[in-house]
């Protein structure tokens, strides 16, 4: 069994309140969630409109296998036009 995690430093161009950042952040935690079976959370910069932080886990048999959803994971956000990725950063256990 592996633990897989990985976070994205985000900006948020378009977002001028936090009540937007919030609904950006929630469909894409939810899709995150839906597509993937992973656990997401907004994990740094709550109160600042337009950076966050999401972090996303996921247990997998092997690596191989959480390397490939989170890998998938990675396109979905790099794909989505409300953010822009400043920083990528993943970790096993």
């Amino acid at each position: 069994m592996v633990i897989g995690v990985r976070s994205w430093e985000l900006h948020l161009p378009g977002v001028h309140s936090l009540k937007e950042k919030r609904a950006v952040l929630s469909s894409l935690k939810s899709r995150l969630h839906k597509q993937f079976n992973l656990s997401v959370a907004e994990t740094a910069h709550q109160d600042v409109w337009q950076r966050s932080e999401l972090s996303a886990a996921v247990v997998a048999a092997d690596r191989r296998q959480a390397d490939s959803i989170l890998e998938a994971a990675d396109r979905m956000v790099e794909l989505n036009p409300s953010v822009r990725i400043i920083d990528t950063s993943a970790g096993y256990r």
